[in-house]
């Protein structure tokens, strides 16, 4: 009995931790199944939100649907880090840049971290990128285009310059 209970059991442990961990790799969310959502949409706009840089710091995020021009407000707690300001300013883009791809009528982004607040607009972004971000179509061609312009401070901080 024992001889078919041990191999048994041991093959049933390894059943088990195989599918806890194949189900924890696919738990991370395919950002552009939200592909075209919209400002309105808080459940969506919250998924893409908790996927992108330092979501772990985020505090509250406002949607601004009253009225156009419609806007998203995200605020944040310290992000702890040697380079506050430049790290914040690449984080401002990569989300920025993110939702601008994925949320068809956001027209402006507001972050707001305990000592920085910065607003970016979507033509700010498709004139900087030179490239209109809602006709992109896959997370690859968004993660090209940030990595290209995310390479250079001064290209960075042309963003923030106004």
């Amino acid at each position: 009995m024992k001889r078919i209970l041990i191999p048994f059991l041991s093959i049933a442990c390894l059943v088990l931790i195989w599918n806890g961990y194949s189900q924890h790799a696919d738990s991370k969310t395919d950002l552009f199944h939200f592909k075209h959502s919209y400002v309105g949409d808080n459940s969506a706009v919250a998924n893409i939100v908790k996927e992108l840089a330092h979501h772990q710091e985020l505090h509250q995020i406002a949607l601004e649907t009253k009225q156009t021009p419609y806007g998203i407000h995200l605020t944040y707690k310290d992000i702890e880090t040697e380079q506050v300001e430049q790290e914040i300013k690449e984080t401002v883009l990569f989300n920025a840049t993110y939702l601008f791809v994925l949320v068809d009528n956001v027209d402006r982004i507001t972050f707001t971290f305990p000592d920085y607040t910065f607003t970016v607009t979507r033509d700010k972004l498709d004139s900087w990128y030179n490239t209109q971000l809602s006709t992109i179509e896959q997370e690859q061609a968004v993660t090209k285009l940030i990595q290209r312009h995310l390479n250079s401070e001064t290209k960075i901080n042309q963003v923030f310059a106004d």
